[in-house]
């Protein structure tokens, strides 16, 4: 007897092939069967006239502290995502140290109010807490560069000594061995900028020693006047340190650069005609998420928060950041197209824009924008305030959003985080991106049925096999026998995503179409309702153990 049938479904395997009807039976953990299935099971879910495709593989998450808060991954599971994958952007949960360890708890409150104590070290010591209590979805470990910085080096903005470079080495193999499947960074942050090229190099060649792959928020996006340099840079790295790369979130958000991405594009295929395997992931939204912290100059953040704010105190320094944010900003479509997503010292300017409190306040825009984060700033080191300033920043096309969703080595990713509309995770962070949410019923829905610019095959391939690719995931991402079962079902003509970005209430809707998920065999995801079930798994890299 099966475990469990899905019959009569469209089966779209993830390899990119057409549809055919057929039934999965699955037992053990494990797809057993693919055809016409007459054996009995424990459970059958009749899937007539819907879709049943591997469960989605978000590519670009930052989960790392949430999905201890909601091990359920709520978000995620109604997404029909199986399987996510943090780090991203070079920041991660280990290797941490004491500093280290009071920063996350002064940023991440809902761990204390989740009964979670930071008291790990290592990336085998998060691993294991990671998957000490269960999840519902599986996690495919990255090791972050700018957290092995941080941990070596502090904020310092100058290159490594010879023994501060062997320690970092040391620390991405130690995270390697731990069963990460690469390395990630973020070089457009502080303190990942301020490290050079040949820098990462090195240590990339330690994660490819272990068959990792790198991937990367790239130096530069736009705002900083150099994309084509960061794509040039990624390139190099794969070359030199002989390693598969893969750009994250691929986009374009300055205005003065938007007309490049069909140059960018080529250099990603001429590079791949020259044998360097790169890929990237993008999500399919026009706004980008991340701090206000990032859009100031990065010598600005040099040595960490308290000399951020003495400078930001410093009235000739104070001008020279706000220079600095002037060009960020006007790159990135000006203060009206800059939504606070989250300020915990005063929760009524969460979905307002920086012009618009900047009216409230009878301030200058920019003025308005660095008096803001000083204060956070301040009230964070205080311990009168935890938790982080947000931004939602629309600063993309749609004509590049789509030319970059038609290449063929572009992956899915939400660049979010596990996150539930109750409990915890709700009140510290009240307004996400709706990418939280909404990303891959997005691509299938707006972009798959609505717009025809990609396939529905080829879409649940972007979602499955091509990021189960990326990530050496040999035993998922495709409908095959005696490959894990991890499986989705969902209503191809009504899946569509239902979060947007204001009001902070409607960020966190699930969306309409995903009826059912498996997760490594079990049902966690019935008729549209969360089972409870923890069946996931962090998998870690074989090569490495």
């Amino acid at each position: 007897m099966f475990d469990l049938v899905i019959k009569n479904g469209k089966v779209f395997t993830g390899a990119g092939n057409p549809w055919f009807v057929s039934d999965i039976a699955v037992k053990n953990g494990v797809i057993t069967e693919i055809g016409k299935i007459s054996k009995d099971a424990k459970t059958v879910i009749e899937a007539k006239g819907l879709a049943v495709a591997p469960g989605v593989i978000d590519l670009h998450d930052h989960s790392d502290y949430t999905i201890l808060a909601n091990r359920e991954a709520v978000s995620k599971v109604h997404m029909g995502v199986s399987t996510t994958v943090f780090a991203s952007c070079g920041s991660g949960a280990a290797p941490l140290n004491e500093e280290m360890r009071d920063e996350i708890k002064r940023h991440s409150p809902f761990l204390k109010a989740s009964g979670v104590d930071v008291t790990w070290s290592s990336m085998e010591e998060y691993l294991s807490f990671l998957g000490s209590d269960g999840l519902s979805i599986n996690v495919a470990p990255l090791v972050g560069f700018g957290t092995v910085r941080k941990y070596v080096m502090g904020m310092e903005m100058r290159a490594p000594t010879p023994q501060e470079l062997d320690s970092m080495k040391h620390q991405i193999g130690l995270a390697m061995k731990a069963g990460c499947r690469g390395i990630t960074t973020g070089l457009r942050y502080d303190p990942q900028s301020y490290a050079t090229t040949e820098e990462v190099i090195e240590l990339s060649k330690v994660a490819a020693q272990y068959g990792g792959f790198y991937t990367s928020h790239v130096r530069d996006e736009g705002d900083r006047g150099a994309p084509v340099a960061a794509i040039e840079e990624i390139i190099r790295i794969s070359r030199e340190a002989n390693i598969p790369v893969n750009i994250s979130h691929f986009k374009i958000l300055s205005k003065r650069f938007m007309d490049l991405c069909p140059e960018l594009i080529k250099m990603v295929n001429d590079a791949r005609d020259e044998g360097l395997q790169v890929t990237a992931d993008q999500y399919p939204y026009n706004a980008s998420g991340t701090g206000l912290g990032a859009w100031i100059p990065k010598w600005a953040n040099e040595g960490g928060s308290e000399k951020l704010v003495k400078r930001l105190n410093t009235p000739e320094v104070y001008e020279k950041i706000k220079e600095g944010l002037a060009v960020s900003m006007e790159d990135r479509g000006g203060p009206e197209a800059a939504l606070i997503s989250s300020f915990p010292l005063d929760g009524s300017l969460v979905g307002l824009n920086l012009a618009q409190v900047a009216d409230m306040r009878k301030q200058e825009p920019l003025e308005c924008s660095l008096e803001l984060l000083k204060e956070h700033v301040e009230a964070v080191l205080s311990g009168r305030i935890k938790g982080g300033f947000s931004i939602v920043n629309f600063n993309q096309t749609e004509e590049n959003i789509q030319l970059i969703m038609r290449q063929p080595w572009v992956a899915f990713g939400t660049d979010g985080r596990a996150h539930s509309p109750t409990g915890v995770l709700n009140k510290d962070i009240p307004a996400p991106h709706p990418r939280f949410y909404g990303t891959f019923p997005r691509v299938l829905g707006r972009y798959v049925r609505e717009k025809n610019v990609i396939t529905l095959e080829d879409a649940v391939r972007k979602m499955t096999s091509l990021p189960a690719q990326i990530l050496s995931l040999r035993d998922r991402g495709i409908l095959v026998p005696g490959n894990q079962a991890d499986i989705v079902v969902f209503d191809h003509d009504t899946v569509i995503d239902r979060s947007d970005f204001v009001p902070p209430e409607s960020t966190k809707l699930f969306p309409e179409g995903i009826l059912h998920l498996v997760v490594n065999g079990e049902i966690t995801l019935y008729d549209k309702e969360h089972t409870g079930a923890r069946a996931g798994k962090v998998l870690r890299n074989p090569v490495a153990s």
